[in-house]
């Protein structure tokens, strides 16, 4: 492959997205499924590949589009049923940002354990209650980060399928 090559870049522009995106499921600030979708996007737009890069293109915005959907309201509602509430995930998420600045890397999960943590033992009153709860809220932070990075993974799969037959 030439990188002077237009359609090896277009390609290998949008690769380095799809790959930029898995890696946005865990690595804050990086929008995950965003930066998948657009890696398509750049590669259905400047790309060589026929018709069939607007269907990968569509494909890839509805697997975006409901991937954004349910990695919110599944773990959301797993967590309303639990009964943790919305003070203690945003306690979490503002500790787990700071937390990120002191300690870096792993200062963010640190952060919105104790978030979640202190402000379920400050509502609870009882560390025995407030424990399970934060529990409750790893699983969904979890279930939330497997969603985006499956759909993540189908658009990169989408991607390829378009590379090999569009």
């Amino acid at each position: 492959m030439s990188l002077s090559d237009s359609q090896a870049v277009v390609s290998l522009v949008a690769a380095l997205a799809i790959l930029a995106g898995l890696a946005g499921v865990v690595v804050p600030g990086l929008p995950a499924l965003p930066l998948c979708w657009g890696g398509v996007l750049v590669w259905a737009l400047f790309g060589d590949a026929g018709p069939g890069r607007w269907a990968v293109l569509a494909a890839a915005t509805v697997v975006a589009a409901g991937g954004t959907v349910v990695k919110y309201l599944w773990p959301g509602r797993n967590l309303k049923r639990t009964g943790v509430s919305t003070r203690s995930l945003l306690a979490g998420a503002l500790l787990g940002v700071i937390g990120f600045f002191v300690i870096p890397v792993i200062g963010l999960p640190i952060g919105f354990v104790a978030g979640i943590w202190g402000a379920e033992l400050l509502r609870l009153g009882s560390n025995k209650l407030a424990w399970p709860a934060t529990v409750q809220a790893l699983k969904a932070a979890g279930l939330s980060m497997l969603v985006e990075f499956m759909a993540g993974m189908v658009i990169g799969a989408l991607w390829v399928a378009g590379l090999l037959f569009a």
